[in-house]
């Protein structure tokens, strides 16, 4: 071979080379959609939850990726309505995007829930999965479950559950006041809180119970007074985003210093907002570790990562890491995006938190199966705290999985 034939094939494996190169690391990504609100009174909650999905997806895009290619979060603001969710919806599908988050309200997952049940029955060649990461009447996955939604936070019913057992060792406590959100998940909280309560503790008298419009009170003044009027020793809130903040604020400014136990009384706003006046009276019912006194190191290294990046926000939802990553485990176990092999991959699922705890996505209804814990709010001993405030959520007790597990009624139809 001439020394230019030479040249010339060594220019050419070079390119060939070179040209693999690129196609591997030019390789479309895997889009996953993130329906929620961008803009209105719930902005706050959905920015911060589009930017801890990028967080766990750039985590795993840095470890290499699922199946040699990205994970792209594409966000879409549904301003936290549900006609506004489903032309979001109809988006996505259009952009043949297969897997879509969405959290923020039930009633919103409701509509996007059934959408995508007609969608897939429609378009079997076409499908989509509902990957819920927050959004808890606990009829999603009972009386209207179905095998193309997935839920990864505990619903109402485990969750209040578990704030019941705590108010039931409160002897003190014998008048509670229920206020919460007008829609499906506030009706579900308040429809629970009255049934266990009564099943527990029969001598507690619930002297209010009362739903206001979602997103729409700008002074909670008004609903404070009532609370104060009726005695109530306690009050139990579902509220979430700005009706919490605006509630704390209220309460506050009312001299309200009852212990309220809450399902979202912390982050976005919110522990700033109660601030000094909500010390050891404030608890929250949740999902993972709150990371103080002392947290798991996983849990500690992936806050204080995050915290580098988005010092303004927080890591209020590590089941957001938890639904990310058992997607790309169960998009990597499939070996395919085809959507109804992730699905069944995804079914009997376990995983391991941040917090270190081993959960488990239930075959029978798609609800993840986890332990539940109780925090209250406090200045003490906190490493990891909320809106750069200086107060965060202690942990005051953990419920086990096998206790938190609930019955389902679920009766799902599986693809043929």
């Amino acid at each position: 071979m001439s020394r230019a034939k030479s040249v010339l094939s060594g220019i050419l494996v070079l390119a060939v080379v070179g040209g693999l190169a690129s196609g591997a690391m030019s390789a479309d990504p895997i889009r996953v959609a993130y329906v929620d609100p961008l803009s209105g009174p719930f902005a706050a909650t959905g920015e911060n939850g589009l930017k801890q999905f990028r967080f766990a997806a750039d985590q795993i895009n840095r470890a290499g990726g699922v199946l040699g290619r990205q994970i792209e979060i594409v966000p879409f603001d549904n301003k936290v309505s549900p006609q506004e969710s489903l032309i979001q919806l109809k988006k996505v599908i259009g952009d043949g995007i297969p897997f879509v988050f969405q959290g923020n309200s039930s009633g919103v997952a409701h509509a996007i829930s059934d959408a995508v049940l007609k969608h897939n029955e429609r378009n079997p060649g076409s499908r989509v999965l509902y990957l819920n990461y927050s959004a808890v009447d606990p009829a999603l996955t009972n009386e209207k479950c179905h095998y193309w939604h997935f839920r990864f936070d505990a619903h109402a019913d485990m969750k209040m559950a578990a704030l019941t057992d705590v108010i039931k060792a409160k002897t003190k406590i014998k008048k509670i006041y229920v206020i919460g959100q007008d829609y499906s998940f506030g009706k579900a909280v308040a429809e629970a809180a009255v049934s266990m309560l009564k099943a527990k503790r029969p001598d507690i008298q619930i002297v209010g119970n009362e739903l206001h419009p979602i997103g729409k009170v700008l002074d909670f003044s008004p609903y404070v007074q009532k609370i104060l009027a009726s005695g109530a020793d306690a009050v139990i809130t579902g509220n979430w985003g700005a009706d919490m903040v605006n509630l704390a604020k209220a309460a506050n400014d009312g001299g309200l210093k009852v212990p309220f136990y809450t399902y979202y009384a912390a982050s976005d706003g919110v522990t700033a907002a109660i601030g000094a006046a909500g010390i050891d009276r404030i608890r929250l019912v949740h999902e993972t570790n709150p990371g103080n006194p002392s947290a798991p190191k996983a849990l500690g290294d992936y806050i204080t990562g995050y915290k580098k990046v988005n010092h303004e926000g927080d890591v209020n939802q590590p089941r957001i890491n938890t639904g990310v990553n058992m997607l790309a485990l169960a998009i990597k176990k499939a070996g395919t995006v085809d959507v109804d092999k992730v699905a069944a991959a995804l079914e009997g699922m376990e995983w391991t938190t941040l917090g270190g705890d081993q959960v488990v996505m239930r075959r029978e209804d798609h609800q993840l199966q986890m332990p539940i814990y109780i925090s209250v709010h406090t200045n003490k001993g906190i490493t990891y705290d909320f809106d750069n405030s200086g107060f965060g959520l202690s942990l005051e007790s953990k419920i086990d999985r096998a206790k938190a597990t609930q019955p389902t009624t679920c009766k799902m139809a599986r693809p043929g």
